[in-house]
């Protein structure tokens, strides 16, 4: 269920309260939550899922992203939550999709390679080529 972007980043479509434990066998420390609420019937709640990571001593951050695009915020809470966190991560959304390419922008806004960064997603599955230009753009910017 989750995809490995990098060693400390996993991906995964909306996942439950089950999951939880998973995430924590494989080290994850910080659940990052891309989905907005009430996306669609049926959809667990942000805070089930918080409740739930937190009573198994994980972090949690939620950065809803809707289709419509994304904010330089929402870029800008991605970074601070991936580099603040104290260990592996797992971001989930829909599909998992929006939750690696917020990642992707993230890693350029850094200043990663733009290369490295469409590899280390296309290896997990995923594909950065809708924000590819933006991927360039924040790298560039960045000194990437």
């Amino acid at each position: 269920m989750f995809r490995q972007i990098t060693d400390t980043v996993f991906a995964s479509p909306q996942i439950g309260t089950d999951a939880i434990a998973e995430a924590k066998a494989l080290g994850v420390v910080r659940i990052i939550n891309n989905r907005p609420e009430d996306e669609e019937d049926g959809q667990p709640a942000g805070a089930t899922i918080e409740a739930a990571a937190r009573e198994a001593g994980l972090d949690y951050v939620a950065i809803p992203v809707t289709h419509s695009g994304f904010s330089e915020g929402q870029v800008d809470a991605m970074l601070e939550a991936l580099e603040s966190a104290q260990g592996p991560v797992l971001a989930y959304c829909r599909s998992g999709t929006r939750s690696t390419l917020l990642w992707a922008l993230a890693r350029a806004k850094a200043g990663d390679n733009p290369t490295v960064i469409a590899s280390k997603a296309a290896s997990a599955g995923y594909d950065v080529t809708p924000v590819r230009q933006l991927i360039e753009m924040l790298a560039a910017s960045a000194g990437g």
